[in-house]
């Protein structure tokens, strides 16, 4: 699908993206970052295909045509943000885990946002494009500002197709590394509940909700305990088999184990306690990404090491 739309917000659909849904497409077309407007905006009726109403779960044909409402023409100006030049040195300075013509994968650090909106003009890949001069890269999934690790990013759009089939089908293997509160009194186990937005004290944030909520699912596994000046902590690896936003933070929250320096989920006294040895920011990284390359089909795996921030609380 050609990148640019007609001066009247029609997007025509090509044959990479023949029997994909609408909502995919779309959120592939104009940046992961409109998620929710994408589906809210086709929901209300403002998206047609061939002058007529769609649902998010639409299959497209090649040749079809989308008109976007004046609100989804607007993200095609993000491009040409202006990129801060701090954020271009960061982005230089990235540990590249992995690289050929259709993927790039980087490290990200903590407290970097992965694109522009809520408040930024731009994100790390924004700074990506200008720095490397590749202008259809796009992100293959999010993670928060203050999480760090494994980040993949593809090149072009069929990469990008390909790779949004495989996360929805779950082909691919995430593990993260948290450090959270306490002891987890069984060391392996399966963490299962609902999750939702809820409006509650500080504004919007996850919540668990047995009835209204979406299922989400995560495995994990207690690696290492500690114990320093009477504040108990404890290594966890984290393996998600669903996707809600903030799930580990919501879920370790839930279990009364919630991760160190989490000042939304967080309790106060484990916040005290986690900075009073040092800490400083969010204990959750993405440590591990398997999956089977989008167009090769060859089975890799990239891993990212954990930030040297987190040495000190590490140390027996």
């Amino acid at each position: 699908m050609a990148r640019k739309m007609h001066e009247n917000g029609i997007l025509t659909v090509d044959q990479n993206e023949e029997g994909s849904r609408l909502d995919r497409v779309l959120i592939r077309q104009l940046g992961i970052s409109h998620r929710s407007l994408i589906l809210r905006l086709i929901r209300k009726g403002n998206v047609r295909v061939n002058r007529k109403r769609a649902k998010p779960e639409t299959r497209l044909s090649c040749g079809d045509q989308i008109f976007l409402p004046a609100s989804l023409r607007e993200p095609e100006q993000q491009d040409h943000a202006v990129v801060p030049l701090s954020l271009l040195r960061k982005a230089e300075a990235l540990s590249v885990l992995f690289e050929d013509e259709w993927l790039l994968a980087v490290n990200k650090p903590a407290g970097v946002v992965v694109h522009g909106g809520s408040g930024h003009d731009a994100g790390l890949i924004e700074a990506l494009k200008e720095q490397r001069g590749l202008a259809d890269l796009r992100l293959a999934h999010r993670l928060d500002r203050d999480t760090s690790g494994v980040l993949l990013l593809a090149k072009n759009l069929e990469a990008l197709r390909r790779l949004t089939e495989s996360f929805r089908e779950r082909d691919m293997q995430k593990t993260y590394f948290a450090l959270v509160a306490g002891h987890p009194f069984a060391h392996a186990g399966r963490m299962t509940s609902k999750l939702t937005k809820g409006v509650v004290r500080g504004g919007e944030r996850m919540v668990v909700d047995s009835e209204e909520g979406k299922e989400s699912i995560t495995d994990y596994q207690v690696i290492m305990q500690y114990k320093k000046n009477g504040f108990d902590y404890s290594m966890v690896a984290l393996t998600p088999h669903s996707g809600r936003t903030h799930q580990l933070r919501v879920q370790m929250q839930n279990e009364g184990h919630s991760i160190l320096g989490d000042g939304k989920y967080g309790e106060r006294e484990q916040l005290a306690a986690y900075k009073s040895l040092g800490g400083k920011g969010l204990m959750l990284h993405a440590w591990r990404l398997r999956l089977n390359h989008p167009v090769t089909g060859r089975q890799f795996e990239l891993q990212a090491p954990w930030p040297k921030s987190w040495s000190p609380l590490l140390e027996k």
